[in-house]
């Protein structure tokens, strides 16, 4: 019951995962992510260990479409639906026979938009449009993306809640924003990651080297 994107941006290295469902507390349960390996998104009937297993693979060389092959021989895979990037930028997906009502994947460079239970069968292509041609910086584009999808029509009944997660060269998620249970999931993460996005980077240098980082901006500081 679910759409998301997953994605490796070129240019820095991240990789991000935007995903909403109708379910509650979607992000903590569909999107695994780890620096310098992958991104994978385990939706549908979901089994979170599949994005470990495959992260797993990933770091230990396999490709984007190797690892979702040794998936594939997981108990239960016919329930699934898997979005998978690799450190390349190459993808693999999987809708399995099971996934409910309307589901569909689109693959483009670098990045993968699914869905099930959806609207239409429009809902993936707009998201994978919309994310392409976004002027803005990474997770940006990943939110436009989950916007574009929820615009086309989203899930065929309401959606309760949305996530946006991105890693880069650093142990740690950069982005790790969720909304896990609201009326309006997707407005209230475009306001959520326009409160963190000045400050992401001051977060990172906090943990890096705080001499760098800006002031605190918290009461009683001097």
């Amino acid at each position: 019951m679910t759409f998301s994107i997953t994605a490796r941006c070129p240019e820095t290295g991240m990789f991000g995962i935007a995903i909403s469902s109708s379910s509650p507390a979607v992000a903590a349960r569909c999107a695994h992510l780890r620096p310098g390996v992958g991104a994978i998104a385990s939706q549908n009937v979901t089994d979170p260990r599949l994005g470990k297993q495959g992260l797993d693979l990933m770091a230990a060389g396999a490709s984007a479409e190797a690892a979702l092959a040794e998936l594939k021989a997981s108990p239960f895979i016919d329930f699934r639906q898997l979005a998978l990037v690799d450190t390349a930028g190459r993808t693999a997906a999987l809708s399995g026979a099971g996934a409910l009502g309307i589901h569909a994947i689109v693959q483009g460079d670098g990045a993968v938009s699914a869905g099930n239970l959806l609207a239409s069968l429009d809902v993936p292509r707009a998201m994978m449009t919309a994310f392409e041609a976004a002027q803005t910086d990474f997770p940006g584009r990943l939110l436009a993306a989950l916007e574009a999808g929820l615009a086309a029509g989203g899930e065929a009944g309401p959606v309760h809640s949305a996530g946006l997660v991105v890693v880069r060269d650093i142990e740690w998620p950069i982005v790790d924003l969720r909304v896990d249970w609201s009326d309006t999931p997707l407005a209230d993460l475009r306001r959520v990651w326009e409160l963190y996005a000045p400050q992401l980077e001051d977060y990172v240098w906090r943990a890096l080297d705080p001499a760098r980082a800006a002031k605190f901006g918290v009461p009683g500081e001097r």
